[in-house]
């Protein structure tokens, strides 16, 4: 479904975000790309979606396809008409328009593909949504604006969402029903999705396949599985210390990491 192969990403023609980075979504499947602040989660995603140029940030190598085609010089909203949505970290909805204005908004991308909105679909995920339809977008709650972000996302079809830390600042209880709702729409429509974030247990929950990011490149990858198993991940990444310890995350040094991962 997507590929990523091998490229260099920087801003500004001086700051390397993206060293060297490839990963795979296979048609179906829920992949997951984890990693601290800074580590270029984000940039791939600008990257894939060709919105890099919003920020001076240029591919320098490497190759990125969509269904098997390059999509390095298709405009965003083009991609997005092909099937490819980006649901942007910070949600980026329309916050001076209704709620039912925002999916509206988002139902252009069907016009070539001549298909018809279906609002009651994203009702029917989202019951609040629905209560709220006629209620300006900028006044509802992070996870009200979270819901709506992602309805705007279904509204176009996608064959692939690219999510971007859709649990951040969101209570426990919403982002539950977040990831519920990206585990059915994946089950029932066949959405395949690539999914940033730092919190690896929710991110474990959904995924088939996960990516380990630091400082631009690749340092693991494997089956969720494989992933939760691993000692350094579980101390890196679910907290868990020796003896099933709990352990903060800000308890572990850097240093640690790059010197296990990247020496």
């Amino acid at each position: 479904m997507l590929t990523i192969e091998n490229i260099e990403v920087t801003y500004h023609h001086t700051v390397q975000a993206l060293r060297g980075l490839s990963l795979e979504v296979p048609d179906g499947k829920i992949v997951t790309l984890l990693g601290t602040n800074g580590a270029g989660k984000t940039t791939t995603l600008k990257a894939a979606s060709n919105l890099l140029a919003l920020e001076n940030g240029e591919i320098g190598e490497g190759r990125i396809a969509f269904k098997g085609q390059s999509i390095m010089t298709v405009q965003p909203d083009k991609l997005v008409q092909q099937g490819l949505f980006h649901v942007r970290e910070g949600r980026r909805i329309f916050s001076e328009m209704t709620v039912e204005d925002n999916l509206v908004a988002a139902s252009y991308a069907l016009d070539e593909r001549k298909a018809k909105a279906d609002y009651e679909k994203i009702y029917d995920f989202f019951p609040r949504l629905k209560e709220r339809r006629k209620q300006i977008a900028g006044y509802l709650s992070g996870g009200e604006q979270q819901m709506l972000a992602f309805g705007r996302a279904m509204i176009a079809r996608p064959e692939l969402i690219l999510m971007d830390e859709p649990s951040l600042g969101l209570a426990p209880k919403v982002v539950e029903e977040i990831f519920d709702t990206i585990r059915r729409l994946n089950a029932e429509d066949g959405v395949s999705i690539l999914l940033v974030e730092q919190n690896a247990g929710v991110a474990f929950s959904v995924a088939d396949y996960g990516y380990i990011m630091e400082s631009g490149q690749i340092v693991m990858e494997g089956d969720v599985d494989t992933l939760r198993n691993d000692k350094d991940i579980q101390s890196f990444y679910l907290g868990v210390g020796e003896g099933d310890e709990r352990q903060s995350f800000r308890d572990v040094k850097h240093y640690k990491r790059r010197k296990r991962w990247l020496s």
